[in-house]
């Protein structure tokens, strides 16, 4: 396995991040794996050398995060390992359990650290904007969590490039702690982060760690015929059709799969070697429910397109809406721009 600086932080880091969205409860989303199932995974996990875990407060409400934390204190040394974690979606039904108030983010590092069975967390990170608090608020917030020694780092997630922009100035001009990561959307399908946040990260040294580097498993060819293995997420998937499904999505996809077969590769490992050829140190948060899907996908990581073939996967690309989790929030009057006006 291969580590890199995550940013221009001194923390090393695996150049996949096993995303634990997977683990936790059926009773969250009947995809999920329980214990017993993702524990294998998370094993494989740390034998091929990933030392990353990405997990949040949302996910299973709590319970991945309580999965996640007792597969790696029986697993791993604490000091080997880093993990990320997340606040803003409510927990609860009281309008004080969700968002990034300064009562709500002290109250979520506590129960998250409960949930985890540890001391701190290595990269605490807002899950989205929140546009009810002042990002004031927030930030002195996350820079208290730091310094009372819960989180060594911290970072953001469905932002804008507006929006890391501001954080890291007022986090300059306070000299509070800065946002080391950004964890967008980013694949194939989905290129928006080219124009200015990907660009921004590596001028301010934001690690960009994306999330859905497969698009929910369409770059992996999840409904091709010689491909295809099907899934309880994908049955149950509500948001695919409305981030994919033009014809210009489908052709990208022909050509990953065009591309794997001339390999003798999988469609998944073209989509990642495409990520991991870009020159930005880009760290995909990567996704799996098995052992043998998840050795596929670290394989990527030593597989080498050529220029021609990052031009073919490329060039079709056709601008899209940026996906933002927390549009609704966004001042009246304001609207991003769409994929017609581009």
């Amino acid at each position: 396995m291969e580590y890199i600086n995550l940013g221009k932080t001194g923390l090393k880091v695996s150049r996949f991040s096993l995303g634990c969205m997977m683990f936790g409860s059926t009773q969250w989303r009947n995809w999920v794996l329980d214990e017993a199932d993702a524990r294998p995974v998370i094993k494989a996990a740390l034998d091929a050398g990933i030392n990353y875990f990405d997990t949040a407060d949302q996910y299973s409400m709590g319970a991945s995060e309580e999965v996640t934390g007792r597969a790696l204190r029986d697993m791993a040394r604490r000091d080997e390992v880093v993990i990320s974690t997340k606040v803003y979606t409510k927990m609860g039904k009281a309008p004080t359990t969700g968002g990034l108030s300064r009562k709500h983010i002290m109250e979520s590092i506590d129960a998250s650290l409960q949930r985890l069975g540890m001391d701190y967390v290595d990269l605490f990170i807002c899950h989205k904007w929140d546009y009810d608090t002042p990002i004031e608020e927030t930030l002195d917030a996350m820079n208290d969590v730091v310094r009372a020694g819960k989180a060594r780092y911290i970072g953001g997630s469905n932002y804008y490039a507006w929006q890391l922009a501001k954080a890291l100035y007022l986090a300059d001009q306070h000299g509070w702690t800065r946002l080391v990561t950004m964890q967008n959307i980013y694949n194939l399908l989905d290129r928006e982060e080219e124009r200015e946040m990907i660009p921004f990260c590596e001028l301010e040294g934001v690690a960009f760690t994306p999330w859905s580097p497969l698009a929910r498993g369409l770059l992996a060819g999840l409904h091709h015929p010689d491909y295809g293995r099907g899934s309880l997420r994908a049955e149950h998937d509500k948001k695919a059709g409305s981030m994919y499904g033009s014809e210009t999505d489908a052709a990208i996809i022909e050509r990953v799969i065009h591309l794997a077969k001339s390999r003798k590769l999988k469609p998944a490992q073209i989509a990642l070697a495409w990520m991991m050829q870009k020159p930005n140190g880009i760290v995909p948060v990567v996704g799996s429910d098995s052992i043998e899907q998840l050795n596929e996908l670290i394989a990527a990581k030593d597989i080498a397109l050529s220029d021609d073939e990052v031009k073919t996967l490329e060039e079709l690309y056709q601008p899209k809406t940026p996906f933002q989790e927390s549009l609704k929030g966004l001042p009246q009057g304001i609207t991003p721009y769409s994929a017609a006006s581009t």
